[in-house]
């Protein structure tokens, strides 16, 4: 579900994720057309890693 958050909202994502300065920024690259691509890039790349960070911690028990 985040992951369709990121591509389609991804200013969003970073908020579902506890990343709100790192939302405002992409919210602002974000308002130009062309900023569009590179912030889903972004915003998807973050939930990634985020659901990696997860299953660390999961896995050694934090």
């Amino acid at each position: 579900m985040r992951l369709l958050i990121a591509l389609l909202l991804p200013w969003l994502a970073f908020f579902t994720i506890g990343r709100p300065v790192s939302g405002i920024v992409c919210l602002v690259l974000q308002i130009t057309l062309i900023g569009w691509v590179p912030a889903a890039i972004w915003a998807a790349y973050a939930v990634s890693q985020y659901h990696t960070d997860q299953k660390i911690k999961r896995a050694f028990g934090r």
